[in-house]
């Protein structure tokens, strides 16, 4: 059975039919998104795990713990070995006697914020090239194409490591280096968006009459850009959070002794034997994190595909159908007794 007879039936056994309402794409977008359990678990999570990195400070004011504040008397045991989750340090400690719960968190500030800022900046340059190579088309576009190969075609974890090695280690140069090489993916997209955009009727008609370039690009193509581009950058925000664990585990990211995910957990590799909350507290935190990002970009990738809402109207009618059936049911017997 179709979805278009799915719904005739549920509508028939609801009552009349009520008259149409139009909606938007975003507004469709968002009823398939609040009907997708695990996009909005992910979402959840990752608002727990924003709160949590924002309420750091708080937390290392409760417990009184700051997160380079070294505790070697009750933090370590009497053969140095890092001490266990407990009351006083709810997630155990590291290899300094240093409260792991709380570096965990002021980690977790740095993890986002590098995903956050590099998505951006890899977004911005993303789109801009993308958009410029695509309309323009002819040797600019040619230019601009096989720059972006370049750059695709560069074994980027390698060249990473080099330009950290060259220019040095910090937050700064963790964030240029993660953005380079983030923005060609975005690029190529929006350039096949927008060679296919670019010869609509309605961008042939603002060209007639006498629409700049400029205008055409942000006013008629942008806007159908930033669904894909949403996308991406939901997408792009746990694969720059990998990264900058990468750099750091390789002592090439965020040096000590700012916390970072990364340098957290090349801490914990030689005690993982003696202390396992070392190492799986701080991977736990990574993996949650990635995942919910994840997660969440797949169900706006879904929600943003027009075939979803078929899937969704079939599913709706057939719950319709299904409530439908056990009131006919109950009606028709009652009135086989009224007329016995």
């Amino acid at each position: 059975m179709s979805v278009t007879e799915l719904e005739f039936q549920a509508q028939s056994a609801a009552g009349p039919v009520q008259a149409i309402e139009g909606r938007s794409q975003w507004r469709l977008t968002w009823r398939r998104l609040l009907h997708d359990r695990m996009a909005i678990a992910s979402g959840i999570v990752i608002v727990i795990v924003v709160g949590l990195a924002l309420a750091a400070p708080l937390f290392a004011r409760l417990t009184g713990h700051g997160p380079n504040q070294l505790f070697p008397n009750t933090g370590l045991s009497v053969n140095g070995i890092p001490v266990g989750p407990g009351h006083n340090f709810w997630l155990g400690t590291d290899e300094q006697g240093r409260d792991l719960f709380v570096r965990i968190l002021y980690g977790a500030r740095i993890s986002l914020f590098v995903g956050v800022v590099t998505t951006a900046i890899a977004t911005v340059a993303g789109v801009g090239i993308g958009l410029v190579a695509g309309y323009f088309g002819g040797w600019i576009d040619t230019v601009l194409a096989r720059f972006i190969d370049a750059v695709l075609a560069f074994p980027y974890v390698v060249l990473a490591l080099a330009l950290a090695v060259v220019l040095g280690p910090s937050l700064p140069v963790v964030v240029g280096v993660i953005a380079f090489f983030s923005w060609a993916g975005i690029s190529r997209i929006v350039r096949g968006q927008t060679l296919s955009i670019k010869e609509r009727e309605y961008v042939e008609s603002a060209r007639s009459i006498g629409a700049s370039p400029w205008r055409i690009m942000v006013i008629d193509i942008l806007p159908n850009l930033l669904a894909p581009v949403l996308v991406l950058a939901t997408l792009s925000i746990p694969t720059a959070i990998v990264f900058e664990a990468t750099l750091s585990y390789l002592g090439l990211g965020i040096q000590p002794p700012t916390a970072s995910w990364g340098n957290i957990l090349a801490g914990a590799q030689n005690y993982y034997n003696v202390a396992w909350w070392y190492l799986i507290f701080p991977a736990l935190a990574l993996l949650i994190t990635t995942l919910a990002f994840n997660l969440l970009g797949d169900g706006i990738r879904d929600a943003m595909d027009p075939r979803t809402e078929r899937l969704f109207a079939a599913d709706t009618a057939r719950r319709r159908l299904r409530r439908s059936k056990p009131a006919k049911a109950g009606g028709a017997g009652t009135a086989d007794v009224a007329g016995a």
